[in-house]
């Protein structure tokens, strides 16, 4: 049985899974504990956007990075 090598696309976007949820998220809870940089948003609706960044960071990295070429048909 052989064994594809991992996309390209899978490594970036799981890269920006993991920077997202360590990182991004302990700024996303700074900027939150600032009202002043929220707060032109619904109390109920902030943690919902600011969920939203770390989510659009892995579809923006998976979507940009390439295919890893196919060398021969997989069975």
């Amino acid at each position: 049985m052989a064994t594809a090598p991992v996309e390209k696309k899978v490594t970036a976007a799981s890269a920006a899974a993991f920077l997202g949820s360590t990182g991004l998220l302990g700024v996303l809870a700074a900027v939150q504990d600032d009202a002043r940089l929220v707060g032109f948003l619904p109390d109920g609706l902030s943690p919902f956007v600011l969920a939203l960044v770390p989510a659009a960071a892995t579809f923006v990295a998976g979507w940009k990075a390439k295919h890893t070429p196919r060398t021969g048909i997989l069975r």
